[in-house]
């Protein structure tokens, strides 16, 4: 599911757009209690940048002062459309299973792009596959050195995904991340369920939506769409590539996860936040030591190979 090389063609009125309508998709089921308004906040954290001001924007959004047909009409191309619906699809299919209200807003999105009723269904599927991966794994063994190796594994394989161009690669990062963090708890005696994993992730920090926004707003908004001459977020998406994003939260989680359960799950939320914040700064440090493993690491995946490994073939 490589995307062709359609950016050249985008405006300046498209390109925001499509984060508009991500920050839409984001919000489509309400930001009605205290983790929705904290998921909220990363996104603006992790995207504001000097070319748009994101906060500002994400306010107009929870306000409702962005209609669907106003941005709608800022995407002229159906390239543009393209990349607009299989953002907002991937946005709402982050944390899971698509919510009723989510379903209905993907449909009135198809419907204001005038799609077929099967346009992007392959895509959706895909999507929704990814964000419903069983994160099971094998027997428990608590082996310091090899839960270190697998911590290090998926750490260069999401810091290889963030490379990649594809949508549906930037998405899968989150389920690999949820099925490493599985695998540290089970292999310390705790049999995880997905929504353990959802709450440890975000008791530390790290919001699913505001996370694929973050990696998929500064690869494609600043990336590959920036790369055609003066993006919405500035050079920021290569910033992103280079400072392994992927690699060190990736990182984090997993050493992070296993100092929790080793200790019986004992941390306070607040030295779970404060470990992982400490620890993402190993990570980033560590990331250039790894590049070549990750830039290696990216030339062998493709779409298929990624969705294979989210479903644990």
């Amino acid at each position: 599911m490589r995307r062709p090389d359609y950016t050249r063609a985008m405006t300046e009125s498209e390109k925001r757009a499509v984060l508009t309508l991500s920050l839409m998709a984001a919000f489509a089921d309400g930001a009605k209690h205290e983790r929705e308004r904290d998921e909220v906040r990363r996104i603006a954290e992790g995207l504001a940048t000097e070319g748009l001001n994101l906060p500002s924007l994400y306010q107009d959004v929870l306000m409702k002062r962005v209609s669907l047909p106003a941005v709608v009409g800022e995407l002229k191309s159906k390239e543009a459309q393209h990349l607009a619906y299989e953002m907002a699809v991937c946005v709402c299919d982050a944390d899971g299973m698509q919510s009723e209200l989510e379903r209905r807003f993907l449909e009135s999105v198809r419907s204001a792009f005038g799609m077929p009723a099967e346009a992007g269904r392959e895509f959706d599927r895909a999507a929704e596959s990814l964000g419903t991966a069983p994160i099971t794994v094998g027997a428990p063994s608590v082996d310091k050195a090899a839960l270190d190796k697998a911590i290090l594994d998926a750490a260069i394989l999401n810091g290889a995904l963030e490379l990649l161009p594809e949508t549906l690669s930037t998405m899968a990062i989150i389920p690999l991340q949820m099925r490493l963090v599985y695998r540290i708890g089970k292999a310390h005696g705790y049999e995880l369920d997905t929504g353990h994993v959802k709450d440890f992730l975000a008791t530390a920090g790290v919001g699913l939506t505001s996370q694929y926004l973050e990696q998929a707003g500064r690869k494609l908004l600043g990336g590959v769409l920036g790369s055609i001459g003066g993006a919405i977020l500035g050079g920021l998406g290569k910033q992103a590539v280079s400072s392994g994003m992927s690699f060190a939260s990736t990182y984090a989680l997993g050493q992070v996860a296993k100092r929790y359960y080793s200790a019986g799950r004992t941390f306070s939320a607040e030295m779970l936040r404060e470990t992982y914040e400490s620890v993402v700064k190993e990570g980033r440090a560590l990331q250039g030591e790894y590049l070549p493993a990750i830039r290696e690491k990216a030339s062998t995946l493709d779409a298929t190979k990624v969705l294979a490994m989210v479903r644990g073939r």
